[in-house]
């Protein structure tokens, strides 16, 4: 997991990086479908032919790891789908915005437009309008992303990181560095 994950963009210009994370934040705001969902971070052919959505197996969460390494001072929000009134004025260090596809296999997976499903788009905006924030993106596939980059200042390519949520924490938080690399450059559209 650790060694997978691709730095896509880390500071709204490049002498003002986001990452590493503050572990010593005082409060957290974590966001989106992905955050605390075992199944969507497994994908398909894992626990079932196409996948499940939900915590039934034994792992770790990207919610769980975020928890397990902070400051045990550090105040961590889990909100899945918060609107834009909920982020301002509750006094978040920064948020963390987990989003991506559901689990798919084969044919079920196909997908014309590549846009990032369950609302993903709409909490990256309701959160990211408001906060400083990095967005961990979690899927099979490059999605498109341009019309969130201007809103982020991180963005994470988590790719399908399974049971192992607290390997993506390791780097985001800065106790390993961003080694994933893309084959190919990220699409800007279909």
């Amino acid at each position: 997991v650790r060694k997978s994950m691709v730095l896509l963009k880390n500071g709204k210009s490049t002498n003002k990086p986001l990452l590493p994370l503050d572990k010593n934040a005082s409060k957290i705001l974590v966001a989106g479908t992905h955050s605390d969902n075992l199944g969507y971070q497994c994908g398909g052919w894992t626990l079932e032919w196409q996948g499940l959505s939900g915590n039934s197996t034994i792992g770790t969460t990207i919610l769980e790891g975020i928890k397990l390494v902070v400051s045990p001072s550090t105040k961590v929000v889990y909100q899945k789908n918060p609107d834009a009134d909920y982020v301002k004025g509750q006094g978040f260090s920064y948020a963390i915005v987990v989003v991506g596809e559901p689990p798919y296999a084969e044919y079920f997976g196909d997908n014309l437009n590549l846009t990032i499903p369950l609302g993903g788009g709409d909490t990256i905006k309701n959160v990211c309008g408001s906060l400083k924030c990095l967005v961990i993106l979690i899927s099979g596939r490059p999605l498109v992303i341009k019309p969130y980059l201007p809103l982020v200042d991180a963005f994470v390519a988590a790719w399908l990181p399974g049971t192992e949520g607290q390997g993506v924490t390791d780097v985001i938080f800065g106790d390993y560095g961003f080694q994933g690399k893309l084959p190919r450059t990220w699409f800007k559209s279909v």
